[in-house]
């Protein structure tokens, strides 16, 4: 077969194919993912060290596939709560008294097993993770520093940019006044909610802002969980006037103390009244915000693009703060790295909107349905709520009900973890002319494209993810189809693609398909039971041609 094989020219712009502005784990996983695909960036931050306090303290499970798939998502999991202690969540009085109810939810041993025992592929590869963003960021940046093609730089904050067809110049203020600017091909703001790049664009934020003012207390004692005598768990949610919850983070030594109450309370006795028993108590900071949910009008401006906190911000209900922006983080790096090597056409950095902004305002949502549940069972508590009577025993036994069923929904959204489709975006084969839906809470596995392709086990007991590369790939379970089409039409276009042949029967079944092309970010581009019709059309669509 002749050589058809398009040499891709580069992108050649200036200092950086990125700078990366913001290296909260949104900022850090893209750098991470863009060097490693071999793209040369620079990572700046503007405080002079990674996060002191916990902020986020839940990765989800699809986030934990995406750490699998950059290889660190062991060194992840032992910075965190230990694999065996069950993830319940409780909702009492006090700590030293019975709890009213206990939302059981398994620990990650369970979850692994659940999941090696699973052939049907509801469940995910990875199962969740209690990790404070305190102890993650660290590991990221020493990822990120260790990554080839990635400069990562403290107490370097953007103050300005200008772009132009070519690229953007970004003026950087170091910690010591001093000012540089450099040039790169493309400017990503991960800056969280204030976000400079955000503001300096002038995109404007959608939805529900200054929803309510809160106070998250952080504090420190080291013998706090080991002594809480009704069961161990994450969350512990009080049944009191100041709607409070204690968060346990990974390390079982410090813990954030979520309220109402105003920030200029002292803290420690009020802990001490709920907690019911000696114990160590450091209150640390007390950090007062205010809740939103907010997604930005736009996900770009030309060369320059936003993620993370600084194009959706929501309440903390449901995790899907950080774990969202994750998921723009890989869904960009790939794109932007077609671009710069100079295989995927414009349509790519174009579908980076068109596909996150739909899961940003969805999740968005989400996240305020998961808010709401919480009131509707806090409204039916009374001052005696902790009276030894009859009457303060019907109480917590119907305020108990109500959690039950309320306070699941910010903890049970797995069709919004890992359920979203990119369907209806110009880099998809989309089969159905509507919107593709998902489920808040139920994740309804398929692999119509757009989808990420759902964990399987192989005959040889290995997961079909594990597999599959960072390249366009053709999964072909039947082994025996027709592809030098489709792999002439990608060679045209100088794109990566790989062949990925097996005979799996049972995983034919499951799909209900026999072959897949898979994106590089894993979620289907098209799929079907023989070679496409039109390998050239499709081979230009999915790179964005």
């Amino acid at each position: 077969m002749a050589d058809t094989t398009k040499a891709p020219e580069r992108q050649v712009t200036g200092d950086y194919d990125v700078i990366v502005a913001g290296a909260g784990p949104v900022g850090l996983t893209l750098a991470i993912d863009l060097g490693r695909r071999g793209v040369k960036c620079l990572l700046v931050e503007r405080n002079r060290i990674t996060a002191p306090y916990p902020k986020m303290d839940r990765s989800n499970a699809r986030t934990m596939e995406f750490y699998r798939r950059i290889g660190i998502v062991d060194r992840v999991r032992a910075l965190g709560y230990p694999p065996e202690i069950p993830m319940d969540v409780f909702i009492v009085t006090r700590l030293c008294d019975p709890p009213l109810a206990v939302l059981r939810y398994p620990s990650v041993a369970e979850c692994r097993e659940q999941i090696a025992a699973c052939r049907d592929c509801r469940l995910p590869l990875e199962p969740y993770q209690l990790v404070s963003q305190n102890k993650l960021e660290p590991l990221l940046k020493e990822v990120a520093d260790a990554t080839p093609n990635v400069t990562v730089r403290y107490g370097c904050e953007l103050i300005d940019f200008t772009q132009d067809p070519t690229g953007v110049n970004v003026a950087m203020r170091v910690f010591d006044r001093s000012e540089q600017t450099l040039r790169a091909g493309y400017l990503v703001g991960c800056d969280g909610g204030s976000s400079t790049v955000r503001k300096k664009l002038g995109i404007q934020l959608e939805g529900r802002g200054g929803i309510q003012d809160v106070c998250q207390v952080i504090f420190g004692s080291k013998d706090l969980f080991e002594r809480i005598p009704i069961g161990k768990g994450r969350h512990y949610n009080f049944a009191h006037p100041n709607g409070s919850t204690i968060v346990v983070q990974g390390c079982r030594t410090e813990f954030t103390f979520h309220t109402s109450l105003p920030a200029d309370t002292d803290f420690e006795p009020v802990l001490r009244d709920l907690i019911g028993f000696p114990c160590e108590i450091e209150i640390r900071i007390v950090v007062p915000w205010r809740q939103h949910l907010l997604v930005a009008e736009r996900y770009r401006d030309g060369r320059v693009f936003i993620a993370g906190d600084a194009v959706h911000l929501v309440i903390p209900t449901g995790g899907l703060g950080m774990n969202t922006g994750v998921g723009d983080a890989f869904d960009l790096s790939w794109k932007l790295t077609g671009v710069i090597q100079g295989w995927g056409g414009s349509a790519l950095l174009d579908a980076y909107e068109q596909e996150r902004r739909p899961i940003g305002l969805r999740n968005r949502d989400a996240a305020g349905w998961a808010a709401a549940g919480v009131p509707i069972w806090r409204r039916l508590i009374t001052p005696n709520v902790r009276d030894d009577t009859p009457a303060g025993a019907a109480l917590r036994a119907e305020i108990a009900a109500s959690a039950n069923i309320n306070h699941r929904r910010m903890h049970d959204m797995r069709g919004v973890e890992f359920g979203y489709s990119y369907a209806g975006s110009p880099l998809i084969a989309t089969e159905s002319t509507g919107v593709e839906q998902w489920d808040t809470c139920v994740y309804t596995p398929h692999t119509r494209p757009g989808v990420r392709i759902p964990h399987m086990w192989l005959k040889d007991g290995r997961a079909i993810q594990d597999l599959l590369g960072d390249d366009y790939t053709l999964l072909d379970l039947r082994g025996d189809c027709e592809t030098d089409g489709l792999e002439r039409a990608f060679h045209a276009l100088g794109a990566p693609f790989k062949l990925l042949r097996l005979d799996e029967p049972e995983v034919r079944q499951v799909y209900g398909c026999s072959v897949l092309l898979l994106r590089p970010d894993l979620h289907i581009a098209w799929r079907g039971d023989r070679a496409p019709e039109n390998p050239a059309a499709l081979a230009t669509k999915a790179t964005g041609h």
